[in-house]
């Protein structure tokens, strides 16, 4: 039996794809290998391109195709197919064509600047950039709210995290926070008398380089389909046919980058095995950013710093630095498990991690729903990075709220998925724990297989074919738990 109306609709959403195909690589290389004076060129470009997919996506057409459709005996899958392709045109169809390319272009100049300001500490500067961008997010706020009927942070956040409500959001941090603080202290005092010796450097780029290379290749990255190269700010873009990896280095130290390139590895092996035959489609793509973050956490966190990864990764560490005690697997293990507070969010300890995206979720809900204004931003920071971690950030705008990409970029409320990303990898290694008990062995031995099958099966292969809840229950057979996240965290640092 044909479906007509569907079969449209499928040939439109392909076009989407790719144009979204040609966005994404032009936006790594605005960067990465951009030159600085081709900035406003290249926003000028996506833009029109943001513009032009927005006019696909409200042509009057694909609505009579979308209502035309429903009336069809789609199957299971075309259904799914159909419901994301309606939550698309949803969103498409909440903001006019005005907005979608200010956008575009307010941001594209804020990140740009953000890249030299940061360094600066110019926070004025910023600023100036910034706030346009933090006042046309809360007018797309107020469009997706009204059309939906949810508060305007929730209408930003939904676009991340499809269906989760930030009532949900401070349920789940309430319950951490009445935990973790206690934790933290618990795991600092017994680490005072466990000292790790700090590597020495330096670690020239190119060996760190090829280190990260030589880890990708062991997780599995397929490097037909991609390529690591370096930003200012790490991240996995490209397309699943396509993904591109970043970095950055320094040279006294090998340890970020090399827990970057496993983060954003985590991110391209979801994207690289998300289901071909349908990943030009809505439904073939990654179901939110919480799952995706789930991905660079399962790599970074459980399996990135688990001891038994760590001492099967040691010799690789020495091959490409040189040998020195600091290498050695007891203190590798020590090293990437130490728990102390520090400003930067990407460089934190895994205990202390949460306490930074609860932070800056409290101040972008505020922000978005004009509780604060932008200029405010700075000192609830300095009063929240106190409460919660005991630091002082006064007037250090570049390890303090300038430090992230994602608000110059107007990614509000895109911050919780991170938290919410660790809480499912947690869940995800405990539902792999009860189906293979010697996972650890396993791991330890370099038999990394067993974690890779298992996500594809339950996560990657999925790809949008379920609603969030549905996809966690059936890899897990429960709802999202954060029990999980604190076993794991007291497993690991109490060995309770």
């Amino acid at each position: 039996m044909t479906h007509p109306a569907y079969a449209a609709l499928s040939a439109t959403f392909t076009r989407l794809y790719r144009l979204g195909h040609l966005s994404a690589i032009a936006g790594w290389d605005q960067a990465t290998m951009m030159p600085p004076k081709g900035n406003a060129a290249r926003g000028a470009a996506l833009a029109e391109l943001q513009v032009l997919m927005h006019q696909t996506l409200t042509d009057p057409k694909l609505r009579s195709a979308l209502d035309a459709a429903q009336t069809e005996a789609l199957d299971a899958f075309e259904q799914a197919s159909l419901r994301e392709m309606r939550r698309a045109w949803d969103a498409a169809n909440s903001l006019p064509e005005s907005l979608v390319e200010a956008q575009s272009l307010a941001t594209s100049k804020a990140e740009h600047a953000w890249r030299t300001q940061r360094p600066a500490n110019d926070w004025a500067g910023f600023l100036e950039n910034w706030g346009p961008v933090v006042a046309l997010a809360r007018q797309e706020a107020q469009l997706l709210s009204q059309a939906r009927g949810i508060s305007p942070y929730d209408a930003l956040m939904d676009k991340y995290e499809p269906g989760m409500r930030s009532a949900d959001i401070e349920r789940l941090f309430a319950e951490i926070k009445t935990w973790l603080p206690g934790l933290i202290r618990a795991v600092r005092e017994r680490q005072a008398n466990e000292p790790a010796r700090v590597p020495q450097g330096p670690f020239p780029v190119e060996r760190q380089r090829a280190l990260g290379l030589a880890v990708m290749q062991r997780l599995g990255f397929d490097f037909e389909g991609g390529r690591l190269d370096v930003s200012t700010h790490p991240f996995c873009g490209g397309v699943p046919e396509d993904v591109r990896v970043t970095t950055r280095y320094t040279e006294d130290d090998f340890t970020r980058s090399l827990m970057g390139v496993i983060h954003e590895t985590g991110h391209a092996r979801y994207e690289q095995n998300l289901p071909r035959a349908w990943v030009h489609l809505p439904v073939g793509q990654a179901r939110s950013m919480g799952i995706h973050e789930s991905q660079s956490l399962a790599f970074e966190m459980q399996l990135g710093r688990h001891p038994g990864f760590l001492a099967h990764l040691a010799p690789l560490l020495r091959e490409h630095l040189g040998a020195q005690p600091a290498l050695e697997p007891e203190n590798l293990a020590r090293l990437y498990t130490r728990v102390e507070p520090g400003l930067i969010r990407v460089d934190a300890d895994e205990l202390t991690y949460p306490a930074h995206i609860i932070l800056r979720f409290e101040i972008e809900r505020a922000l978005i729903d004009g509780e604060i204004e932008a200029a405010d931003v700075p000192a609830l920071w300095d009063e929240k990075m106190r409460a919660y971690l005991d630091l002082d950030t006064r007037s250090n705008f570049r390890d303090g709220c300038m430090q992230d990409i994602h608000w110059p970029l107007g990614a509000f409320g895109y911050f919780p998925s991170y938290t919410l990303g660790a809480l499912y990898a947690a869940q995800w290694f405990a539902a792999m724990r009860r189906e293979t008990p010697e996972l650890d062995r396993q791991i330890a031995a370099g038999e990394l297989q067993t974690v890779f099958d298992w996500l594809h099966t339950h996560i990657w292969s999925q790809a949008s074919l379920w609603p969030t809840e549905t996809l966690v229950r059936r890899a897990t057979d429960e709802a999202l738990n954060p029990a999980h996240f604190r076993a794991h965290l007291e497993q690991r640092y109490l060995n309770a």
